[in-house]
């Protein structure tokens, strides 16, 4: 399968995945890490890729949305954004309303 193909599968079939260095437990950046705690404050799962241990996706993935740099949230399908833009909604509210809704969407 081709990246681009995996990528677009990935962010389809998970209501919420984060593209991030490392993982949720053992980031490996500093801008993922608070993402990744940002998304575990909600309470809700999520999915994730070490865009480290995949190079294929590294090298690509900021073609996919056209977004480059790490980590890229994705809820819903839709491409949220990266650190800032997550902890911004997480501060409004607007990331819990977004991740709850994605997933009860998911559910039905």
């Amino acid at each position: 399968m081709e990246v681009l193909e995996r990528i677009k599968q990935q962010v389809e079939s998970n209501p919420i995945v984060i593209y991030m260095k490392g993982t949720p437990q053992l980031p490996q950046c500093g801008f993922s890490s608070r993402t990744a705690e940002a998304l575990k404050s909600l309470g809700v799962e999520f999915a994730y890729v070490n865009v480290l241990t995949d190079p294929e996706i590294f090298q690509n993935l900021p073609r996919y949305a056209d977004w480059p740099t790490f980590p890229q949230v994705y809820i819903d399908g839709e491409l949220i954004g990266g650190c800032d833009i997550t902890l911004e909604m997480k501060e409004s509210g607007d990331l819990e309303k977004l991740a709850k809704e994605a997933i009860e969407k998911k559910e039905d």
